[in-house]
C-alpha cells in the first residue's frame, strides 16, 4: 500500500506541474496578443476660432484650427493646422502657424507639430521677426514657446540660427538660443 500512495500523490504533483506550466504557457501567449484599444473622439469641430480676453476686456489670444478632434479618455485636443495669434498691447501679435496640433486636458501644454512658422510684423520701434523651427512646446498661459529643433530667425537684413529655443513671448521680449548659435547682422 506504501507503494500504491507514493505513486498516486507522484501522479497528483506530476499532474499539478503539468497544469501550472501549461496554464504559464497560455497566460504568456496572451501577453503577447495585445488588445489594440481604438481612441476616438466624443466631439469634431471643423474651422473654429476660440478668443480669450483678460479680465478687462482685452484680446490675449486666439486660436484657430481647420479641424479639433476632442478625446474624452484624457479631455485632450487634437488640432488640424492650427493657427494661435498672440496680442500684445502695443505691439503687433505673435502668429504662429503649424501643420497640427495637441492640447492638453488642462489647457496648459500645447505642442504644435512638423513645419512651425512665428511671425510678427513690424510697427515703430518694432522690427519684423520670422522664426522657422519644428515641434514647439507653447505653454499658453504663459505665453512661452521652446523647441530642441534648428531654428532660423529673420529680422530685415539679419539672420541667427541655432539648434533649441526658448522664447518668451511678451514683454520683455526674449529669446534664449540653446547650442549651436550662428548669425550673419547687416549694419546700415
Amino acid at each position: 500500500m506504501p507503494s500504491q500512495r507514493r505513486v498516486i500523490i507522484g501522479s497528483l504533483f506530476i499532474l499539478l506541474a503539468a497544469g501550472s506550466a501549461l496554464l504559464l504557457q497560455v497566460t504568456d501567449e496572451g501577453e503577447d496578443e495585445q488588445v489594440e484599444v481604438k481612441r476616438a473622439p466624443d466631439y469634431y469641430v471643423e474651422d473654429f476660432s476660440i478668443t480669450t480676453m483678460d479680465i478687462d476686456g482685452k484680446l490675449e489670444q486666439t486660436l484657430s484650427a481647420e479641424r479639433m478632434l476632442h478625446y474624452p479618455d484624457d479631455d485632450s485636443t487634437e488640432l488640424t493646422r492650427p493657427h494661435l495669434v498672440i496680442y500684445e498691447e502695443g505691439a503687433p501679435p505673435w502668429k504662429i502657424k503649424s501643420e497640427t496640433g495637441w492640447i492638453s486636458g488642462d489647457g496648459q501644454l500645447m505642442l504644435l507639430n512638423g513645419e512651425v512658422k512665428i511671425a510678427r510684423a513690424a510697427a515703430p520701434g518694432v522690427r519684423p521677426v520670422r522664426i522657422d523651427t519644428r515641434d514647439l512646446r507653447v505653454r499658453p498661459k504663459e505665453n512661452y514657446a521652446e523647441t530642441d529643433e534648428k531654428v532660423k530667425i529673420r529680422s530685415l537684413g539679419d539672420v541667427q540660427t541655432s539648434v533649441g529655443m526658448q522664447a518668451w513671448l511678451n514683454e520683455p521680449i526674449r529669446l534664449k538660443f540653446l547650442s549651436k548659435v550662428r548669425g550673419h547682422y547687416e549694419i546700415d
